[in-house]
């Protein structure tokens, strides 16, 4: 096994995972105005703190996950502000004509479910202990990996 297969290929995909979170908190420091107002707009208490707290989420797990430091920790932090973005902020329900070109709610239906395709993603780093290296995957790319099969043949 080498580099490719046990750090380049991991920290590439974790990389790509996680590289909007530190943009987006940056975004919210930038326009504070615009993100206190989409955190306003929720329905949870004290929209300041929340914005602090979700700028140090965006910044410090992505981070933690990148560098395998508290990794499945951090995407399970993660994961978690995804889903409370998604539920509380992300309501695309509420809208009507939300499926329309010009519909109101059309973004909120996007992003909804873009930070659901995150959760799946993030949840993968704190479920996988073991990663199949890259070069098994490219001999043998439409099987399933060994990692995710042995579990299940070792249960009695």
């Amino acid at each position: 096994m080498t580099w490719l297969d046990l750090i380049a290929v991991p920290l590439l995909a974790k990389i790509c995972l996680v590289s909007m979170f530190p943009l987006s908190a940056y975004d919210k420091i930038v326009h504070w105005g615009e993100a206190m107002d989409q955190a306003k707009f929720g329905p949870l208490p004290f929209p300041a703190l929340l914005l602090i707290l979700g700028i140090a989420v965006e910044t410090i797990t992505p981070v933690l996950i990148v560098v395998g430091l508290w990794d499945r920790a951090a995407a399970f932090v993660l994961a978690g502000f995804c889903v409370i973005t998604a539920l509380l902020y992300h309501q695309f329900w509420k809208f009507p004509r939300f499926w329309s070109k010009n519909g109101e709610g059309r973004a909120h239906l996007w992003d909804f479910f873009k930070n659901f395709g995150l959760v799946g993603g993030l949840l993968l780093v704190v479920i996988s202990g073991n990663y199949e290296p890259a070069s098994q995957v490219v001999a043998r790319p439409f099987s399933t990996g060994p990692s995710s099969i042995t579990p299940i043949l070792n249960c009695r």
